[in-house]
C-alpha cells in the first residue's frame, strides 16, 4: 500500500506542480473549460501508470471536481474556516494538495485489497 501511494504521490506531484501552465491552472477551476478536462485527463493517464483503470479514473475525475473548489469551499463554510489575506491563500492551496493525497491514500488502500 506505501509503495502504491508513493508512486500515486510522485504521479501527483509532476501532474499538478511540473505539467500545468498558467493558461490550466487559471482556468482548470470551470468543468466547461478545456483546461479542466485536459488537467483531468492528464492525471487520469498518470495514474494509470500506478492504478487499474476504475481506480485512475476515480482518481481523475476526483482531482478535476476538486480543483472547481467548490467541495472545499463547502467545508470550510461547514467548519467556519475563513482565513483571509496571504495566509488564507496559503491554508486554500495545502488544503487542496491534502485532500487530493487523501484521495491518493485511499485509492492505495483499495487497490493494496
Amino acid at each position: 500500500m506505501a509503495e502504491l501511494f508513493i508512486k500515486g504521490l510522485i504521479v501527483h506531484l509532476f501532474v499538478d506542480w511540473f505539467l500545468q501552465p498558467d493558461w490550466m491552472s487559471e482556468n482548470k477551476t470551470k468543468l466547461g473549460h478545456p483546461a479542466a478536462w485536459v488537467h483531468g485527463i492528464l492525471n487520469t493517464l498518470g495514474n494509470l501508470l500506478v492504478f487499474s483503470w476504475p481506480i485512475a479514473l476515480g482518481l481523475g475525475l476526483s482531482h478535476m471536481l476538486l480543483d472547481t473548489r467548490t467541495p472545499l469551499n463547502w467545508w470550510r463554510q461547514l467548519l467556519h474556516q475563513n482565513p483571509e489575506g496571504e495566509h488564507g491563500r496559503l491554508f486554500r492551496v495545502l488544503q487542496d494538495q491534502a485532500a487530493h493525497l487523501i484521495l491518493i491514500g485511499l485509492a492505495a488502500f483499495l487497490a493494496s485489497q
